[in-house]
């Protein structure tokens, strides 16, 4: 039976995605391609956000 993993909302930005590599279109010496690695700058990577309740509270305590 599987383990229960509390659900957390996906990120509104990068759908789940959160790391992307875009090619310059450019090549290494070796032939490989020249990659840039792009970061949701929401989430900052982990493809998920904090719930809403718990963000809006911590900006009226702070």
């Amino acid at each position: 039976m599987p383990a229960r993993v509390p659900n957390r909302p996906v990120c509104h930005q990068c759908d789940g995605f959160p790391v992307v590599y875009v090619t310059t279109g450019d090549r290494h010496r070796d032939g490989s391609r020249v990659l840039l690695r792009v970061v949701c700058h929401i989430c900052q990577g982990t493809g998920h956000t904090r719930r809403a309740t718990l963000a809006s509270a911590e900006a009226v305590i702070a």
